[in-house]
């Protein structure tokens, strides 16, 4: 149990950085991550830190893939982990 919450500490914060990142970088007007990339990251388990970017960088927000499917992704991942730890851990 404690390796999956582990990893979901580290994946989510690496996407919220990912957005903090990319938000930097389209300031600066510099090369960008591939939303392929950030869509990657939250289908790993990375989606909630990505939501979190979005809200507070307000990155993104107005694209309705993100605005829509952050949220849908963030349920998925809460149901996979719920998933999980009851197969898991009974």
């Amino acid at each position: 149990m404690e390796f999956i919450i582990f990893y979901l500490l580290i994946i989510n914060a690496i996407s919220f950085s990912m957005m903090g990142l990319d938000k930097h970088y389209a300031i600066k007007d510099m090369r960008r991550i591939p939303e392929r990339h950030l869509f990657l990251i939250g289908y790993i388990g990375g989606a909630i830190g990505l939501l979190l970017g979005l809200k507070k960088f307000r990155h993104k927000k107005l694209k309705k893939k993100f605005s829509y499917g952050l949220p849908l992704l963030s349920i998925i991942n809460i149901s996979a982990v719920a998933v999980l730890l009851t197969i898991f851990y009974r």
